[in-house]
């Protein structure tokens, strides 16, 4: 299972290095291209944009791996151990149904936009709104990866260069 999720996170890493560096080159090239030729790409922003979408959303379960995400621990911090993590356990629960319900919904979402088109690429607009149920399945996946330790424990999963950095400067 270890080997699965390293295999896992490192493919959901390189996708947002991925999306992230295309948006950067096309950015980068559109403004280049406006200043030095006073043209630019009828298409940039529009496709950035909807790669700042995708990036979003398939950021959305590293982010959660951390505990990035906002919390408010105040309550489970006053609970005696083992009603914090009944607590604990019910948020779990309530987040695998909130990515359950925004799989399903998002599937639904691209079936009803998929034959409306973008203005400037002509690209159906399914393609942009399949990184929510896309994203949001990627988020279950790391949700159920940590979640035995997040219950437990209130542990996040750490990050290896996180880890190396901090116990470099101690």
């Amino acid at each position: 299972m270890k080997n699965f999720e390293a295999l896992f996170l490192a493919f959901n890493r390189w996708l947002l290095i991925a999306i992230l560096g295309l948006m950067s080159l096309i950015i980068f090239t559109n403004v280049g291209l406006r200043y030095l030729t006073n043209e630019s790409l009828p298409w940039a922003e529009e496709v950035a944009r909807h790669l700042m979408i995708w990036l979003t959303f398939v950021g959305c379960g590293p982010v959660l791996r951390y505990g990035g995400h906002i919390a408010i621990d105040n309550l489970q911090d006053a609970l005696p151990t083992p009603w914090a993590r009944a607590l604990r356990g019910f948020i779990g629960l309530l987040m695998l149904g909130v990515f359950g319900f925004f799989i399903y919904f998002g599937w639904e979402y691209m079936d009803r936009t998929q034959y409306q088109l973008t203005p400037a690429t002509q690209v159906s607009f399914a393609y942009i709104y399949a990184a929510l149920p896309v994203g949001m399945a990627m988020s279950l996946v790391h949700c159920l990866l940590i979640m035995r330790e997040y219950i437990a424990h209130r542990r996040f999963a750490s990050d290896a260069h996180f880890d190396a950095s901090a116990s470099a400067s101690l």
